[in-house]
């Protein structure tokens, strides 16, 4: 669509682009109980962290889940052992969306892990583990939005090209 204002000639572009972008970060804690008597906690890490985003009422919510693993000792300090427990989350992310921008059913939402979630703290209490895992995820949501370009009448933006009138290749420019 072209739009004119004053002497200045604009044309409208519908085009894909980021409408909002937004990060948080969470803690979350969570207890474990093991059947063992625990003596140390040795180590506590997180993998397997999976995630996605999706529109829900209006709200960004970036699902996911991941496996954390305890490795403890316990018999006085003579044996180990490896405690795997799957957690999931639901987190909604406030993302402001740009001004004469909208969040629809077809705006694409793009998750980004900023910082991998990990344990920050564990403690052991009579064999219940508490810990506390932090992460940091980003949002970008892609919509439809119009830019503005202005146009010149008659612009060429061709450069001339020249040829070179006298040109004098040797018979022997081989040799």
């Amino acid at each position: 669509m072209l739009v004119r204002s004053g002497d200045i000639l604009f044309k409208e572009i519908v085009t894909k682009a980021v409408i909002g972008k937004g990060k948080k970060t969470t803690k979350e804690s969570h207890t474990v109980k093991t059947s063992d008597v625990i003596d140390n906690v040795l180590g506590c890490w997180v993998i397997n962290h999976t995630f996605s985003g999706n529109i829900n009422n209006n709200n960004i919510i970036v699902s996911g889940n991941y496996d954390i693993n305890i490795w403890y000792s316990y018999d006085n300090n003579t044996k180990t052992n490896v405690l795997i427990e799957r957690y999931h989350y639901d987190d909604a992310m406030n993302v402001k969306i740009k001004e004469n921008a909208k969040l629809t059913p077809n705006s694409e939402i793009i998750v980004r892990t900023l910082s991998q979630p990990s344990v920050t703290d564990v403690s052991n209490n009579d064999g219940v583990i508490t810990l506390t895992v932090e992460k940091q995820m980003g949002v970008e949501v892609v919509g439809d939005t119009k830019v503005r370009v202005s146009v010149a009448d008659e612009f060429d933006d061709y450069e001339e090209i020249v040829d070179e009138e006298d040109i004098n290749v040797s018979d022997n420019y081989l040799n």
